[in-house]
C-alpha cells in the first residue's frame, strides 16, 4: 500500500519553498501588520524546508520499498 507522504510532504516543500525565495511571505506579514517578524524568516524556513525534503525523500524510499 503506497503512502501519501511523498505528496504531503512535496507540496509542504513546494509552499516552502515558494515563500523562502520569493517575497510572498514578506508583502503578507508587511500587509498584515506583522513586519517585524520578517527577519526571523530564514531561520525557520530554511530548517523546514530541509525538513520536508527529507520526508519526501523519505516517503519516496518507503514507498519502493513497499513495492518489492
Amino acid at each position: 500500500m503506497k503512502t501519501k507522504l511523498p505528496w504531503i510532504a512535496g507540496i509542504g516543500a513546494g509552499i516552502t519553498a515558494l515563500c523562502c525565495f520569493t517575497p510572498v511571505l514578506v508583502i503578507a506579514l508587511t500587509a498584515i501588520g506583522a513586519a517585524g517578524m520578517v527577519a526571523y524568516l530564514d531561520r525557520v524556513l530554511l530548517p523546514l524546508l530541509g525538513l520536508f525534503l527529507l520526508l519526501t525523500g523519505y516517503g519516496i524510499y518507503r514507498n519502493k520499498k513497499q513495492k518489492e
